[in-house]
């Protein structure tokens, strides 16, 4: 009896080594065929500054390339613009409001993401990616947003940080490298001496080694609309300029070294940015330049293809989105975005024509708490503190661009009043389309009391669903705060 039970336990495990044998290939097959993701990640970069996007001035050849071969989203948002913040939801998938990243990590400031929060270099890790950033990381804590190789690079030199990814180009696993510039942020010291100097947005007269220096006129470039057209504003998007088209050369270095991988065809390259361009009426607001960002994709793993996709996307929405173009599978409600990546080859897919935004910290002395709703062309802002004083980053406000109207007590900051800049209401409702500038404000106009309050329970409903702490300024239901006591 006994020699019959260890013959049957002999044949049970050969049986299961012969099954698990003929899995194998099965198992190697699916690695193979997963992507490898560039995730490129600039510092403060606006739609105004890119060719692709329409500016003739700016000498971004290589993003324009990857425009031209990719797909261009003409109506992508951040959730906050604020570096931290941002790359907390880029990460994520999930509002700051939800997470702890309510503000900047660095420093003081020491906002941090909850602890039990699966990020998604650690999803992919799981899925067995090789995973790795270079450059800018601005979230915390590391357990939480943890990457298998971290690279060192002057994060102001795109062409070296490039160089320093050749071993994660080259990985035997399917990567995903998570690359980010300190360009085009505003550089060191913020405050200019003499007041009136354009701040040098991590220019330097030597230049950087590998990388073409790229001068402006100011006479040549272009003001956006939201920005007084002053010597100095000029100056200062002369310097925003140089440092773009820095990245554009590291860029198109990468572009250059994958190529010479053979995985071109196999690697899906993503561009955005984190929030808008550095300048009052841009970053730390909720209004379009800083919030409305580039937004470039080419999957080459997808046969179809369209130039302009018009679907409004969120980068609550690019966690779900990667983990679906890597093929890992993942819980919906595990997120509060959801995957565009069936409509990236659509010029305009039904359902994606609405948004939503949070702001509540930059610095911890910038205290704001702004929530948005855009759904079509309304777009609604609740300034929760709009009692208070609307805060300036400290780099924001002592740029000459700033100054240059404050010192001389002007009454206008472009075409917005300074006054109706500084000082809020509690709600503003905009119809985008005969207002992109959003100056006039629609909320206390009887006309459109129905569509702000449309729009307002819109805002509540998506408040709910992402327990954001900020809906009981609404009735001052406690519910969400718990009980303060540890039991």
């Amino acid at each position: 009896m006994l020699k019959t039970i260890q013959a049957l336990l002999v044949v049970t495990v050969l049986v299961f080594t012969s099954c698990a044998e003929k899995k194998a290939p099965e198992q190697v097959v699916k690695k193979q065929n997963q992507p490898n993701i560039i995730l490129f990640v600039a510092d403060d970069h606006g739609t105004d500054a890119l060719g692709c996007y329409g500016n003739e001035v700016i000498k971004t050849p290589n993003l324009d390339q990857l425009a031209a071969e990719g797909t261009i989203f003409k109506n992508a948002y951040c959730t906050s613009a604020s570096c931290a913040a941002s790359r907390s939801v880029i990460l994520s998938g999930k509002f700051g409001h939800a997470t702890g990243s309510y503000g900047h990590v660095h420093d003081y400031h020491h906002f941090s993401t909850f602890d039990n929060v699966k990020s998604l270099p650690v999803l992919l890790e799981q899925d067995g990616y090789e995973t790795a950033r270079i450059g800018k990381y601005h979230v915390a804590p590391e357990t939480v947003y943890h990457f298998n190789t971290v690279l060192e690079a002057d994060p102001r030199n795109t062409v070296e940080m490039a160089d320093k990814c050749g071993d994660v180009l080259n990985s035997d696993k399917p990567f995903f490298l998570y690359f980010c510039t300190d360009d085009p942020h505003r550089g060191h010291p913020f405050e200019p001496d003499p007041w009136n100097a354009p701040n040098s947005f991590g220019n330097k007269v030597e230049g950087y080694d590998g990388v073409e220096t790229v001068v402006y006129d100011p006479k040549d470039v272009l003001v956006p609309s939201f920005i007084p057209d002053t010597k100095e504003s000029r100056e200062e998007i002369a310097q925003y300029y140089q440092s773009i088209s820095r990245i554009d050369q590291g860029f198109g270095k990468l572009m250059k070294m994958l190529q010479e991988t053979g995985k071109a065809d196999n690697t899906i390259v993503m561009y955005i940015s984190d929030n808008g361009m550095a300048f009052p009426g841009a970053k730390t607001t909720v209004s379009e330049p800083g919030i409305k960002l580039p937004c470039i994709i080419k999957d080459p793993t997808n046969s179809k293809k369209v130039s302009t996709n018009n679907a409004m996307i969120s980068w609550v929405d690019l966690t779900p989105t990667i983990l679906d173009m890597a093929k890992v599978s993942y819980n919906e409600k595990d997120f509060h975005g959801k995957s565009f990546k069936s409509i990236v080859s659509e010029e305009n897919p039904k359902g994606w024509n609405e948004i939503y935004a949070s702001h509540t910290f930059h610095e911890i002395t910038m205290y704001y708490p702004m929530r948005v709703v855009r759904s079509n062309n309304y777009k609604l802002i609740w300034n929760i503190a709009w009692r208070l004083d609307y805060p300036f980053a400290s780099d924001l406000w002592a740029s000459s661009t700033w100054q240059s109207i404050y010192r001389n007590n002007i009454e206008y900051y472009g075409p917005k009043k300074v006054k109706d800049y500084m000082f809020r209401p509690e709600f503003e409702l905009y119809d985008l389309d005969k207002d992109p500038n959003e100056l006039n404000n629609l909320a206390e106009e009887k006309s459109f009391e129905e569509v702000l309050e449309t729009m307002k329970s819109k805002m509540k409903t998506f408040q709910q669903n992402t327990r954001d702490p900020w809906q009981i300024m609404w009735s001052h239901d406690s519910s969400m705060q718990g009980t303060g006591v540890n039991l």
